[in-house]
């Protein structure tokens, strides 16, 4: 891993090359600072050690797992296709027949998009039809000014901006008329937005549920490593450590398999298990892409 990391100086020698007495520029002990990144660049050094082996399928796992939501919500209408038209028709008054092309448009659209995006073909397209679907849910189903329903969807809005960089990395030409400065300031863009946008699952997590001593430590320890994420400082190592913080969380408590089929909350735990599930591709992106151009971890190099 290439990385220029600080030094604390150095002793010029107790005798000047006059004879005279030399004088210290500075001190061998090594800043609190500098100990903070030997000590993570050693964490990070064997984290990519131990992940050798799925680095080349971390992109695929990623962007399968940023879908799987768009995934089991076309399944879910599709299995609870007249519950789904009474809920639109009687509760939010949506005329009969236009209820129908709204759910085949969202059928079509995510089933469409989410393969797309999983094959890495016109992912520009696919994301754009993600995009457009999230949006006209939200406003479908009346879920706009539902706050948790939000930042789900920032975050999972971040893991398909993830998408776009991901693929723009990976492009091994542009096509004719276009620059490669734009196309490259667009990645750098992109992967900032997105980089911000995934921590807002986070953000949605802290704030809803009892306190207790664990969500309390594990509120902390998140809410420093989506502070690392967002700035770029160390941010594969502080993806990685979300990653495992929010797949023990979703595995913990949106265990949607251990209740029973009729049981009240079974598909709200199934659909924010999914949606973690697509937030935890996001961060795979991030683990594998880094943290782009704008982030402390690049400007590093540069010193």
């Amino acid at each position: 891993m290439a990385q220029i990391r600080g030094t604390a100086g150095y002793h010029l020698g107790n005798q000047s090359p006059f004879g005279g007495p030399g004088r210290v520029e500075a001190t061998n002990d090594p800043s609190p600072l500098d100990a903070i990144r030997e000590q993570t660049s050693k964490i990070e050094d064997w984290l990519d050690t131990l992940s050798d082996p799925v680095k080349p399928y971390l992109p695929a796992i990623g962007r399968f797992l940023i879908v799987v939501t768009f995934f089991e919500d076309a399944l879910r209408i599709m299995t609870q296709w007249t519950d789904q038209l009474t809920y639109l028709k009687d509760y939010r008054h949506i005329p009969y027949g236009v209820t129908h092309a709204f759910l085949i448009f969202n059928v079509i659209a995510m089933t469409t998009c989410s393969v797309m995006i999983i094959a890495r073909k016109h992912s520009e397209y696919a994301v754009g039809g993600l995009f457009g679907v999230v949006i006209t849910q939200a406003l479908g189903y009346g879920l706009i000014f539902d706050l948790n329903f939000f930042l789900r969807n920032l975050s999972v809005m971040g893991g398909l901006l993830m998408v776009l960089s991901d693929s723009w990395v990976r492009k091994r030409f542009v096509p004719a008329g276009l620059p490669q400065l734009d196309e490259k300031d667009r990645k750098m863009y992109f992967q900032l937005a997105g980089r911000v946008l995934l921590i807002f699952l986070f953000i949605g997590f802290v704030w809803s549920g009892d306190w207790g001593f664990w969500r309390v430590a594990v509120s902390i320890l998140g809410f420093i490593a989506c502070v690392m994420v967002v700035v770029g400082f160390k941010a594969k190592w502080s993806a990685i450590m979300l990653v495992v913080i929010l797949s023990i969380f979703n595995v913990l408590v949106n265990n949607f398999w251990t209740l029973h089929p009729h049981h009240p909350h079974k598909d709200f735990a199934k659909y924010d298990f999914f949606q973690i599930l697509s937030i935890v591709g996001g961060l795979l992106l991030l683990v594998n892409m880094g943290p782009g151009q704008f982030s402390v971890d690049e400007k590093k190099k540069v010193y």
